[in-house]
């Protein structure tokens, strides 16, 4: 007997209280047997999946990044494929798996059952998905709220953007990277991704991948006050130059430090600090994807 799937969605996000009965009908409509975990915190999400692990074949998790960040180390430790419904706001991880943005499109994604095997980016042993930053990324976030996002939904990281940009200064780090030299960098902001998107739409490089088996580093510098003109097309596309003050390196350790401890950011949400060790764990975690024949499992597209 084939063991049903865990579901676990965040009711405290809009679209998941609104579209719970949704999903609901979608999995019945496909036959598909079902286990609802009982969320009423962010920790309830790895809490269920440890309690649930021998019972299911799966985890459905209906949310945003940041939700599905909270449930990643669980998800490792217990080895269950991940399904992915899209009820966040920016959905940076459906973007990156190419998944379809709709729910009854997501909900057979999952039944139809194929998975693809993706890398995990870990820093200072927390794991993440898209992309793991300190500086700029942690004002954005503060300045996100809640009520920002429901009015404005994935605009509301551009107007947050914008928000901070007014205020913030470079700050000094070093940065190796695959023990190589170490390099000292005046940067607004140090990102490192796994995935190929992030905060709302941006591209970590053109050519990334979430099965790539690299990281990709950038330190945002601009010097110059003008270079702000070009920021967003190269965030944007992921094409960046040191002409622009965006400095880039790839690898598979990366490590920082900075004078004063740092808050870092992995998807959207604060989860450690500087000194900072990050790490690509290949082929960590299996996803629903759609099937080849449908359309192409991880988005590589430039």
């Amino acid at each position: 007997m084939v063991k049903p799937i865990l579901l676990l969605i965040n009711l405290q996000s809009k679209q998941g209280l609104l579209r719970f009965g949704e999903a609901l009908a979608s999995f019945n409509d496909l036959g598909v047997q079902y286990i609802i975990g009982q969320i009423k915190e962010a920790e309830d999400f790895a809490r269920c999946i440890r309690r649930y692990q021998e019972r299911v074949s799966a985890v459905i998790i209906g949310g945003g990044d940041g939700t599905l960040n909270v449930a990643v180390d669980a998800l490792v430790e217990t080895g269950l494929p991940l399904g992915i419904l899209p009820l966040g706001t920016a959905n940076d991880l459906v973007r990156t798996l190419n998944l379809p943005r709709t729910l009854p499109e997501a909900c057979q994604v999952i039944a139809q059952g194929h998975r693809q095997t993706i890398d995990l980016g870990r820093v200072n042993g927390k794991y993440f998905f898209n992309v793991a930053s300190c500086g700029l990324s942690i004002k954005i976030t503060q300045k996100l709220s809640g009520r920002l996002k429901k009015r404005w939904g994935v605009v509301a990281y551009a107007i947050a953007a914008l928000r901070t940009m007014v205020t913030i200064r470079r700050f000094t780090a070093v940065i190796q990277v695959d023990d190589g030299v170490e390099m000292t960098r005046r940067s607004l902001q140090i990102a490192v991704g796994n995935g190929r998107y992030y905060g709302g739409g941006l591209t970590i490089a053109k050519d990334a991948a979430i099965d790539d088996q690299r990281l990709d580093l950038y330190s945002l510098e601009m010097p110059q006050w003008w270079h702000l003109l070009f920021l967003l097309p190269a965030l944007r596309t992921g094409q960046f130059s040191n002409r622009i003050g965006i400095e880039r390196w790839e690898g598979k350790q990366i490590k920082v430090w900075t004078h004063e401890p740092k808050r870092v950011n992995t998807d959207g949400e604060i989860t450690t600090k500087t000194p900072a060790l990050f790490e690509l764990c290949p082929k960590a975690l299996e996803v629903f994807v759609p099937p080849p024949a449908d359309s192409s499992s991880v988005d590589r597209s430039s």
